[in-house]
């Protein structure tokens, strides 16, 4: 027995076929173009993004050497947010892909949050009005693509997230579905209810009709019909969320970190939802069984986006892999510290005017001051987010699962466990999407379940990392950090 994921990401899209006990037997990725238009503007050629995805599922089934008939499930993860429009009828796009990245509508969300009030929208979304979520980018293409307007009135116009999109090409236009973790991404879903939102369609002049039906993340989405086999579908999850099931934190206060080129961070919160404040959202973690599990969602904007800044920008190093020599061969920073808010600051702040700062030098600061520094800051912004996560639930965290490029720093592991003064779990995946949906297509098939062992003795972890040094020292460290940061956002007084 054979799950294949389909993870289809921001820059790339990938297949990837894992065995019955969900251990990797093979990956095909292709990367597709990445269109900048006008300044703010971000776009992707959805049948671009399809043929790439279709590619990698033809690929990964020929590298794995196995027979499609012996995969008994598939699973689609994707990008959130960004929105796919096309014709009900051809299945062709009519306009390229508005990527979650896209602030092309960022004034019309700052409009509409004077309008209906901030709250309202939290109290029955999780989220806020912001450009980043998808309301917003379907409302513009009614308004802007000719055809989408001539299509609506003959009610064959679709519109979808990332995981609509795939579906409806895989089971050759059969399915036009969503789930309920990327439908809470649109601003559009009533979180309580996992349904379209009356009020918010009516607001934002969306019909109904135009958008997939919401359904569990675990559902009989259709069949695809690969090399002549017919494949079931059976599990779809935005992809941050199926990382956070991937690493198995089934609990409430479980929590995941993806490091890329941000960060991404979840924590479970089981059936409780919490009203959205300084920074973190509530989002769907998933819906099985019509039972909601909801879980809080915090954001930092530079993490390997910082690092990738020191090589290039700075040259001070050739290799990644040379950072943790660099960072290892100090006993401390001694009091340099980097904020690395070149697109401003995440949660808690969401502050874009902060921009970022190296202080602290001295005439004996060298290059590798600065790596430790930036690679520490991570572990700062990752405290902050937990910090606020904390005072919002009023419950401790319980430890913290990592995975992304740059967890690939065990120096940076080690400083995080310091920080927070928590465990640090890596797991033997660089990303957990893919594994995330390939579970839950084993729960579907009977061959996986919620466990409550130790996390950190899962067969899916590489390494932990416990805090090495005390609490007093983490805190002194952590106020000194605090200091930089409100001198980078107020950098220009």
């Amino acid at each position: 027995m054979y799950f294949l994921s389909i993870d289809q990401g921001t820059t790339s899209s990938r297949a990837i076929i894992f065995d019955a006990n969900f251990q990797m037997v093979s990956i095909a990725q292709k990367e597709f173009t990445q269109y900048f238009p006008k300044p703010d503007w971000v776009e992707h050629d959805a049948n671009e993004i399809w043929e790439s995805q279709w590619e990698c599922i033809l690929n990964v089934i020929k590298e794995s050497k196995i027979h499609p008939s012996e995969i008994a499930a598939i699973g689609i993860t994707n990008q959130r947010e960004t929105i796919v429009a096309w014709d009900k009828n051809t299945g062709k796009p009519i306009c390229r892909a508005i990527v979650w990245q896209d602030r092309r509508t960022a004034k019309d969300c700052e409009s509409d949050a004077l309008k209906l009030g901030a709250d309202y929208l939290a109290q029955k979304t999780g989220l806020v009005f912001d450009a980043y979520f998808s309301a917003s980018k379907i409302r513009w293409i009614l308004k802007n693509i000719p055809e989408a307007k001539s299509l609506l009135q003959q009610k064959q116009l679709c519109l979808g997230t990332i995981d609509s999109w795939i579906l409806f090409n895989l089971t050759q236009g059969a399915s036009f579905y969503t789930d309920a973790s990327n439908a809470s991404r649109t601003n559009l879903m009533n979180i309580h209810l996992g349904k379209w939102d009356a009020d918010l369609l009516d607001y934002f002049e969306i019909p109904e009709y135009i958008l997939p039906e919401i359904k569990d993340n675990i559902y009989d989405f259709g069949t695809a019909n690969i090399e002549g086999q017919i494949i079931e579908i059976k599990a779809m999850a935005g992809d941050q969320q199926a990382a956070l099931f991937g690493h198995q934190c089934h609990n409430p206060f479980e929590a995941k970190n993806t490091i890329g080129t941000g960060c991404f961070i979840l924590q479970n919160t089981g059936s409780e939802f919490f009203q959205p404040k300084n920074g973190i959202l509530s989002t769907v973690a998933w819906r099985i069984n019509n039972q909601i599990t909801y879980a809080l969602e915090g954001s930092v904007f530079n993490a390997g986006a910082a690092l990738h800044w020191l090589k290039n920008n700075l040259n001070l190093f050739e290799h990644y892999d040379e950072m943790e020599t660099m960072a290892n061969a100090l006993h401390s920073t001694e009091n340099v510290f980097m904020v690395p808010a070149f697109t401003g600051l995440g949660t808690p702040y969401w502050d874009d005017s902060a921009r970022g700062m190296l202080i602290g030098l001295t005439r004996q600061t060298q290059k590798e001051h600065i790596v430790r520094a930036t690679l520490e800051s991570i572990a700062f912004q990752t405290k902050e987010v937990m910090d606020t996560m904390e005072t919002l639930t009023q419950k401790p965290f319980l430890d913290m699962a990592v995975d992304g490029g740059v967890s690939n720093s065990n120096f940076l592991l080690q400083s995080m466990s310091n920080i927070l003064q928590k465990p640090i779990r890596k797991s033997i995946f660089q990303e957990c999407t893919a594994l995330g949906v390939a579970m839950m297509c084993g729960m579907q098939m009977g061959v996986f379940q919620f466990k409550k062992e130790d996390a950190n003795a899962s067969q899916w972890v590489q390494k932990n990392f416990y805090p090495e040094i005390s609490k007093k020292a983490a805190s002194e460290l952590f106020s000194k950090w605090k200091l930089a940061v409100s001198k980078s956002r107020n950098w220009i007084n």
